[in-house]
């Protein structure tokens, strides 16, 4: 099997030895996105909802380097700071998938890099 690295302009540069996006075959594997301003470099300001908002953008923006979509998307992992977050993360999340939903899994954590409320990791699907 042949690894291919996906290479996304405008989304924030690795902030360690991994790759944004790495194909498999027909399974595109989206590093853990944190809500990481591109523009910036910097952790977007704000409640748990701005940081999710982020976070599914930077996913998007991979996604889309590879040709893809949100759509492609066929399994989904949360990483979150407090679980009582989940409703509002939920709510975000829900506005930018549909249905047929990715399956998902969704994750409390000590800490975050840069100590943001939420990551999000995604495999999708040619």
């Amino acid at each position: 099997m042949t690894k291919q690295v996906v290479v996304a302009e405008g989304s924030s540069p690795p902030i360690g030895p991994y790759s944004l996006g790495v194909w498999a075959g027909d399974l595109l594997f989206v590093s853990g996105q944190t809500p990481i301003d591109p523009a910036t470099g910097a952790v977007v300001p704000g409640s748990v909802t701005d940081q999710t908002h982020q976070s599914i953008k930077n996913v998007r923006t991979i996604l889309e380097a590879a040709g893809l979509s949100l759509d492609h998307v066929v399994k989904a992992t949360l990483f979150i700071k407090n679980m009582d977050n989940f409703a509002a993360i939920n709510e975000v999340y829900a506005s930018y998938f549909a249905t047929p939903y990715p399956a998902r899994s969704c994750v409390e954590v000590a800490r975050l890099p840069r100590d943001v409320l939420v990551e999000l990791e995604v495999v999708a699907a040619r």
